[in-house]
């Protein structure tokens, strides 16, 4: 079942607000971030999910993210999911509102 990437609500919660206004926008995963265009990839893929059965899927946007980090920085699949828990500018480049 697909389960669509974060929606642009225009609500931050806490922990964004907090967190996400103390990093360096000069960073280059933030700029990356805001100029991908996620709605391409969110069109590209979700044909391969089941919209009404099965288990609810992670958001496309998240799997992509991830790979993208993990081609960027040579990562193992475990490496990228342990950077993702603990980097802040890795969780900005799957939360960011970009493009």
């Amino acid at each position: 079942m697909l389960t669509k990437s974060t929606p642009n609500t225009g609500q931050l919660n806490l922990f964004h607000s907090e967190l996400f206004s103390q990093l360096d926008t000069k960073d280059p995963l933030i700029q990356l971030a805001n100029t991908i265009n996620w709605t391409v990839f969110d069109n590209a893929f979700e044909k391969y999910y089941c919209q009404d059965n099965g288990r609810p899927s992670k958001p496309i946007r998240l799997m992509v993210g991830l790979l993208l980090l993990k081609q960027l920085e040579n990562l193992s699949d475990e490496r990228v999911v342990l950077q993702f828990k603990r980097n802040p500018y890795y969780q900005y480049f799957y939360l960011s509102r970009g493009y």
